[in-house]
């Protein structure tokens, strides 16, 4: 059975071309996750003769709805098209009803201004970007093709705090149809690109694994500095439940303990750790850093000496490859996709999630001081951690996403070249066709 490729190439050509992203954040705003990452990187790195419309939300409550407005966003004009008022605020914890979910609200907000929003992306050649099922919808009344970026894989047992735990089942059925609607899906570990390969009969439609890229000209490899004999650690993201932050916090303590007090932990996020009553136990020499930029995490990270991860499931963290890049090894709860970047003795440590969860913490605190006491020996060479993630980088992913989007906008549904050597066979990208001709979900549900 022959999988479906583009061919793998970064010093692609483009002619213009309209990026529109779909997702509910303000692109001036805090708000700080993987999906949130790959968003921005795509504002700033996307090549300079396009047009990137960017559909969100204001956070601010100084837009008026519907209306387009021009931000600078590193130097890079993008056009920003706010659909509600959300404040930024409230972007940072799980909401708990319907009525305050960021996520429904937002697909009433795109659909009420769907006409505005076609009206903005213009007759060009375009593409659509999601990275939430729950709009998929929308790029097809618009009749564009659409990326999908499927960025996490949990189940109905898994613990997180979101509504989808409560409306599995509306979560469920948007995610078929949105699979079943895209032009392409791009997974952001492998597991699940094989599990939607085995779910969407091939051929299909291109289904492509790339994490969220990681920068690295923002996160430099640094050398350690434990001169002063503490050992700092620290976790960058928000403290879902998801990402077990009780089990964390339990073995931040231990590792306390057996130090005599020697140890901080730098925790960078605008979540409440107070919540957990886990978090007691580490207040007392933990440092809240809060919100920060890119460039501000990164030098926080390369003040600390390692990094800990104990989520019940994940898609890519980009705090792991930004931490990685960093040149800091990490302890984690093992997960199939860290073994990408995860080796022994080199770039960190994997413990399997045992029955018992203080079991679980005591073996994450020994590997972290088995990594600690490596690091005062001299054992860990950060390039050679950062080596890890160079696959991973803006500059090895980015060329070829882009591509990506090219592709759809110009080729007739589902006309995917069987080769990577086959570039005959691809569309000339200087060559626009106009609005591609989309079958209609139906048809394209049956075919799945």
């Amino acid at each position: 059975m022959v999988e479906y490729q583009i061919p793998y190439r970064n010093n692609w050509t483009t002619a213009a071309h309209c990026l529109c992203l779909i997702h509910p954040i303000d692109p001036r705003g805090g708000k700080i996750g993987g999906i949130e990452t790959h968003v921005r990187l795509l504002l700033q790195h996307a090549p300079g003769n396009w047009r990137v419309l960017m559909v969100g939300v204001d956070g601010y409550g100084d837009c008026k709805l519907g209306e387009l407005m021009n931000l600078d966003i590193d130097g890079r004009r993008v056009e920003f098209l706010p659909v509600i008022h959300f404040p930024e605020t409230d972007i940072h914890e799980a909401a708990r009803s319907l009525q305050k979910s960021l996520t429904a609200r937002f697909g009433l907000g795109l659909l009420q201004n769907l006409f505005r929003i076609q009206r903005a992306i213009g007759l060009a050649p375009a593409s659509i970007e999601l990275q939430r099922f729950e709009f998929a919808v929308i790029p097809f009344l618009l009749r564009r093709p659409t990326i999908q970026i499927v960025h996490g894989e949990g189940s109905k047992g898994d613990t997180m705090d979101s509504l989808i735990k409560k409306y599995w089942f509306v979560h469920r059925t948007m995610e078929e149809a949105a699979l079943r609607l895209a032009d392409a899906i791009v997974c952001v570990n492998p597991n699940i690109e094989a599990k939607i390969k085995r779910k969407l009969p091939a051929p299909s439609r291109l289904i492509e694994f790339m994490p969220v890229p990681v920068d690295t000209t923002v996160f430099k490899t640094c050398a350690f500095d434990h001169t002063d004999g503490v050992f700092r650690v620290v976790f960058a993201g928000r403290l879902d439940g998801f990402k077990d932050p009780p089990t964390m916090f339990r073995t931040l303590r231990t590792v306390h303990d057996r130090l005599g007090g020697k140890f901080e932990f730098h925790y960078v996020g605008a979540s409440d750790p107070n919540r957990f009553a886990e978090f007691r136990l580490i207040d007392s020499f933990t440092r809240l850093r809060g919100y920060n930029a890119p460039p501000q995490v990164a030098a926080i990270i390369a003040q600390c000496h390692a990094g800990i991860l104990t989520s019940f499931f994940e898609g890519m963290p980009c705090y792991l490859l930004e931490l990685l890049s960093v040149g800091r090894p990490v302890v984690a709860i093992r997960l199939p996709q860290y073994d990408l970047v995860v080796q022994e003795g080199v770039s960190g440590a994997l413990v399997e999630r045992l029955p018992d969860d203080a079991s679980t913490a005591e073996r994450l605190a020994d590997r972290l001081l088995s990594i600690w006491a490596a690091i005062q020996r001299g054992e860990l060479e950060p390039a050679l951690i950062q080596a890890k993630v160079d696959p991973f980088s803006t500059e090895s992913l980015l060329g070829r996403h882009f591509f990506r989007h090219e592709w759809v906008s110009q080729s007739k549904p589902r006309s995917i070249p069987s080769s990577v050597d086959s570039e005959a066979s691809w569309p000339n990208p200087h060559v626009g066709r106009g609005r591609p001709a989309h079958r209609t979900f139906v048809n394209r549900f049956r075919k799945s």
